[in-house]
């Protein structure tokens, strides 16, 4: 190989791991797993992933620059998006891979999500039990993120609503539960509240993530 192909090569490789470096961090990890779930401001991704204002910009500048991550402005306001599909097929991959690979992920995952021995409904099924008549969906997750992308007929109740609003869900109804995707909390929690109050609770076996990456439908808005 000649001089100048193998100074190609080099500089086509370190291209490769500029991406890997802006995402070999897990605040910057998560703020890819909120942008999945639909565009949002600056202050609105710190406040979500418990940072500051400052630590925030600089982890979304990092994402920005290795091209994962685009940005619009509404007047003072920058509100950021992932840049494609792709990158949130590449956050997907990246969890299943090490969950897979690096033995540190399954003790972490169950030690944040916990164990409570609820079933759950892959996101083939549910819509011919859906159809059937026989679940109500329930979608746990912010509002904001319900508004900008739900899975049709779900209901909206927020996890720190649900103890006060558990009356709005149908008695009679198994509640299937959803939130960001496979490794969110707010779907545990959820199901671990209803069991107690005596509803019966299933879990859907990822969330809003991998439905759209399925290319599931999905509904806007109110």
């Amino acid at each position: 190989m000649t001089e100048a192909k193998t100074g190609a090569k080099t500089q086509l490789y370190d291209a490769f791991a500029a991406s890997g470096k802006a995402l070999a961090s897990g605040k910057r990890l998560e703020l890819l797993d909120l942008l999945a779930q639909g565009e949002r401001t600056v202050d609105a991704l710190a406040k979500a992933a418990g940072l500051n204002l400052t630590t925030a910009s600089a982890h979304l500048q990092t994402l920005k620059q290795a091209g994962f991550v685009r940005t619009r402005r509404e007047g003072v306001r920058i509100h950021y998006r992932l840049a494609g599909d792709d990158v949130a097929q590449l956050f997907a991959l990246l969890r299943k891979v090490a969950e897979a690979h690096q033995a540190t992920v399954p003790s972490a995952r169950d030690a944040y999500l916990g164990q409570d021995g609820a079933a759950e409904v892959t996101r083939e099924e549910l819509p011919a039990r859906v159809a059937a008549g026989d679940v109500a969906v329930l979608d746990v997750r912010p509002v904001e993120e319900y508004l900008a992308g739900h899975i049709p007929g779900a209901v909206s109740i927020p996890v720190g609503e649900l103890a006060e609003r558990i009356n709005e869900l149908p008695e009679d109804a198994e509640i299937v539960v959803y939130c960001r995707g496979e490794y969110c909390v707010l779907a545990y929690d959820a199901v671990r509240l209803l069991t107690d109050r005596g509803r019966r609770a299933v879990r859907l076996n990822d969330g809003m993530l991998e439905w759209r990456l399925a290319e599931m439908p999905v509904d806007a808005g109110p």
